[in-house]
């Protein structure tokens, strides 16, 4: 039996039960719509009662539809839980992660709420928990059941320990049943049309897409709906690659299909034991060209109107297309949220 749908006969979300350690949602007092983008002071260790309200920021979608819709989109929620189901090791790590990201959870149930009050989809694009463990997916699984949600993975879906091995496809499979059984959707490739628009979700945690994932885009496009992709992992546009490698001082700039020539500067001066290479930024971050044909044909498709992504855990837009424009929304666990409005 699936995780949610243990969850939902067991009826453990219903009576309130902790679950291995998620907080109960808060009740939160109706108000408007938070307006605006504003920079918050550090919440890091507050109790619930001193966070800030939920930093909204709003950004519009032109599409031409009959009739508009509002998505509330979230990532990097970061939940990092762990019980006596979890080793002593896991346990560890969540009382060390959690530290500066235990705001996680009030910020989502926060986005939960809105959006149900003001009958928005909720939108998801990855690293809903910091790593595996069966609070985390207890905790995923449960708020999934509290709002219509749609999502993508992102590397933290997969991370058993935060960064102790070479993470790639072998990696992942080893935890990607138990994962995707805490989610609404598949997390390898997935669609969905709302409001006749098409959301289309696809993995590129590694920096990477297939040839497969090409042939299944190229699938979608020819619905001839518009087409909004959502990853975790932003692509590279040249601002937002020149802003990044600013703020890493050169060490990466976290983007997926960046060009060779720039991947290979990454890290400068930093050296590797033989035998841990896969550690070097520019080996875990180069494009191969399954990633380079991906994006080069999705920057002519005229059907795409939108990339929705996290992974940076800051906001940042800029266009990715002479139809597209590619926005990531800052961290949940940082009280970051952006409403799309469709139109």
């Amino acid at each position: 039996m699936k995780r949610r749908d243990f969850i939902k006969v067991s009826g453990a979300a219903a009576a309130g039960v902790a679950l291995g350690g998620c907080s109960v949602p808060q009740e939160a007092k109706k108000g408007p719509l938070v307006k605006g983008w504003q920079q918050f002071p550090e919440r890091i260790g507050r109790d619930v009662e001193a966070f800030d309200p939920l930093n909204i920021k709003e950004i519009t979608i032109e599409i031409g539809l009959k009739k508009p819709f509002d998505v509330l989109h979230v990532s990097d929620t970061h939940i990092a839980r762990a019980d006596n189901r979890d080793d002593e090791r896991k346990i560890k790590l969540a009382a060390s992660r959690s530290r500066w990201m235990n705001a996680g959870e009030h910020y989502l149930d926060e986005a939960i709420r809105i959006a149900r009050e003001n009958g928005m989809y909720l939108m998801h694009t990855g690293d809903m928990h910091d790593f595996v463990s069966e609070a985390n997916l207890d905790c995923d699984a449960k708020h999934m059941m509290e709002g219509d949600w749609f999502v993508c993975a992102g590397n933290h879906e997969y991370s058993k320990y935060v960064g102790e091995a070479r993470e790639d496809e072998a990696y992942k499979a080893d935890s990607y049943k138990a994962v995707r059984d805490a989610f609404p959707n598949d997390l390898s490739f997935a669609s969905r049309v709302i409001g006749g628009v098409n959301f289309v979700a696809v993995d590129d945690v590694y920096y990477n897409f297939t040839d497969r994932q090409l042939e299944l885009m190229k699938a979608e496009v020819a619905k001839g709906l518009p087409v909004i992709l959502l990853i975790h992992v932003p692509l590279y546009t040249p601002e937002y690659y020149k802003d990044e490698i600013e703020r890493m001082e050169g060490r990466c700039a976290y983007l997926a299909g960046v060009p060779l020539e720039l991947t290979e500067t990454y890290e400068p001066g930093v050296t590797y034991p033989a035998g841990e290479e896969w550690r070097y930024r520019k080996v875990q971050q180069r494009s191969d060209e399954p990633t380079l044909r991906f994006i080069a044909w999705l920057k002519e498709q005229p059907l795409l109107k939108g990339i929705l992504c996290g992974h940076m855990h800051r906001f940042f837009e800029e266009r990715f297309s002479p139809t597209a424009i590619q926005y990531t929304v800052g961290a949940t666990y940082n009280g970051d949220a952006q409403v799309v409005h469709f139109k």
